[in-house]
């Protein structure tokens, strides 16, 4: 037996964990995201044609907002035959459109599988456009996430991939769709990383970032080019860092009161003693209400985001705009009809960061509605890099890259101190899934077979009999529960009780390797990671398996059981629990002034034993 060193010529670990699947996965991603972006224009055309269908009576895609309606006190009705409508097509199509589609998507991947149904790819745009186009509250990013990801995971369905590799495809197809609506490619990914992938693997990453790209370079043949709301502001002074600090906890607040708000009224919704298809309906009274008083706040409003960014509102505009926004949009999304939460948010901040504006610190005004625009967004969905990265490719304003960063960073912090669960993890923990979203690379998948095996293994020599292996190593004196089985050096099988028990009787006599002369023994290799040994040994439920050289001389190593698979997990430990103190060296008074070190006079014994 000697101790295995690996072959460093021909070591096949890497980096990452891969193979030529991923370039399959990352073509069939590539027309993913095209599709997706042909999606996206469909929807926010099919919201154009109800928007007009409803509040103007006519058959057109224009894009015109709610608010030019002259409808007067009848826009009171108008959300409230859209709830009617999205509440049938929820109980009697599928109840999956409920929503604003990241956490239905969020719970497809971690509990379903990644599994999408085609009726969904169908009804949820169609609900959405219904809900938004009768003058819900909401934008279109969360239901084009949630059909693109069913465009993703339908794809990845028909090719008959693994679950992990649907996850990949699920993932691409929704933030292609985010990519197609807002320009943001970039942005899109870091929401894949900080949101959805729940891992950042090689077979995640690319599919998203080439199905971001392509659908980034397709928009501007459908939907246009440019940033959606082009703005350009000065720097911030040195002071700036302060103020985005204090944009930050405002923000954040934000966040927490919205967020806690909506689930203390989905809660009085529960109470109710009707279906809940009739919730939406009931919802949308107050959308009517509010957008009677404040129609710019009916829709998806983006108009009104970009005037709320260059500051073309009055003050009491303003306040009205995001008071009665943010009232009926709690109760719109409590009440289980379906839309996006972003568009929402970005209005809402914006709002706050306009009338914040003049008593912030700093000279420049124009630049706080896009901070605490991705303050709210950071805090809310608690992804702050994707907040910072998103308001810059909305504007193209790098001059407010550093306060963005700064503000969602800060509010990102305040709502994790303070919330238990985000908006879109709340409504998965209701539904009985927790969900946690910490993430670090795992201990089994760093550490290798070689650095945790049993080296020094007893075996069993193939020619003793199995009466006298029975005899003397499963006896009284028995050390361990299995031991390998070896001709010459070379594994035959692995012994325990069980499989002497169950041979025949007639075989007591003949050599023990005559039992395993049919079938290949479950083993290791060093090179592989204990993760891939850990799920082998969960498989067939075994204690322990053999290292072989290779599998084609099953020259014998050593051995690996689950209690060597445990070691990885104590670095872990030792990183997240043990604290290392500052130790002062003491040194005698007398000493700190000798030049040799030594007290005057004393011998180097001495010295040494006064340290």
């Amino acid at each position: 037996m000697s101790d295995y060193k690996g072959d460093h010529k021909g070591d096949h670990r890497g980096d990452f964990a891969t193979d030529v699947r991923l370039l399959r996965i990352s073509a069939i991603a590539a027309a993913g995201g095209a599709l997706s972006t042909v999606a996206a224009d469909f929807l926010l055309h099919l919201i154009h044609f109800f928007t007009n269908l409803f509040f103007f009576q006519t058959l057109s895609t224009a894009n015109l907002s709610p608010a030019q309606n002259t409808l007067g006190l009848l826009v009171v009705v108008v959300p409230v035959v859209g709830g009617l409508v999205v509440g049938l097509i929820a109980r009697y199509g599928s109840e999956q459109i409920r929503g604003h589609g990241i956490p239905e998507a969020i719970e497809a991947i971690l509990f379903g599988k990644s599994r999408m149904s085609p009726k969904v790819a169908v009804l949820k745009p169609l609900a959405s456009a219904i809900a938004i186009g009768s003058g819900g509250p909401f934008g279109a990013e969360g239901p084009i996430i949630m059909t693109g990801g069913a465009i993703g995971s339908l794809i990845a369905q028909f090719f008959h991939l693994s679950g992990a590799e649907r996850k990949a495809l699920l993932v691409a197809g929704a933030v292609a769709g985010m990519t197609a609506v807002f320009g943001t490619p970039v942005a899109a990914v870091l929401l894949a990383i900080e949101l959805l992938l729940f891992e950042l693997r090689p077979r995640s990453l690319l599919p998203v970032a080439i199905a971001c790209a392509v659908a980034g370079f397709t928009r501007p043949l459908l939907l246009g080019d440019g940033p959606l709301f082009p703005l350009h502001t000065l720097p911030l002074g040195p002071i700036g860092i302060v103020s985005a600090g204090i944009a930050g906890l405002i923000a954040g607040a934000l966040s927490w009161g919205l967020s806690t708000w909506l689930y203390k009224v989905e809660d009085l919704f529960a109470r109710l003693p009707i279906h809940w298809m009739w919730w939406p309906a009931l919802g949308a009274v107050a959308v009517g209400i509010g957008g009677y008083f404040q129609p710019r706040t009916l829709g998806v409003g983006y108009d009104v985001i970009g005037d709320l960014l260059h500051n073309h509102l009055a003050i009491q505009v303003v306040v009205g705009i995001v008071v009665v926004k943010a009232i009926i949009w709690v109760i719109a999304l409590a009440s289980g009809t379906s839309g996006g939460v972003l568009a929402p948010l970005l209005m809402m901040g914006a709002g706050v960061g306009a009338l914040a504006a003049p008593y912030m610190p700093g000279n420049e005004p124009a630049v706080w509605p896009l901070i605490f625009m991705a303050a709210a967004l950071g805090g809310m969905m608690r992804a702050p890099v994707m907040a910072a990265v998103f308001a810059f490719e909305l504007t193209g304003d790098a001059n407010a890259l550093l306060p963005l960063l700064a503000s969602a960073a800060v509010a990102y912090g305040f709502t994790v101190l303070l919330m238990r669960r985000s908006i879109l993890t709340e409504k998965i923990a209701r539904r009985g899934y927790h969900i946690y979203r910490e993430y670090s690379i795992d201990p089994l998948e760093r550490h290798y077979v070689e650095e945790v095996m049993t080296k020094g293994v007893q075996t069993i020599d193939a020619r003793l009999s199995v009466a006298e292996v029975l005899r003397d190593y499963f006896g009284a004196q028995q050390k361990f529960r299995a031991f390998p089985v070896v001709a010459d050096g070379v594994l035959v099988g692995m012994a325990d009780r069980a499989l002497l028990d169950r041979s025949p009787a007639g075989m007591k006599e003949a050599p023990i390797g005559g039992l395993f002369s049919q079938g290949r023994p479950e083993i290791a290799l060093p090179g592989e990671t204990c993760r891939n040994v850990a799920a082998r040994l969960a498989i067939t439920g075994l204690d322990r398996v053999p290292v072989v050289e290779d599998d084609k001389t099953f020259r014998l190593l050593g051995i690996v059981s689950r209690h060597d698979l445990v070691k990885p997990s104590l670095s872990v430990f030792t990183e997240e629990r043990e604290r290392e103190q500052f130790r002062r060296v003491w040194v005698p008074r007398s000493e700190r002034f000798a030049p040799t070190g030594k007290r005057p006079g004393a011998t180097d014994e001495h010295a040494d034993a006064n340290r």
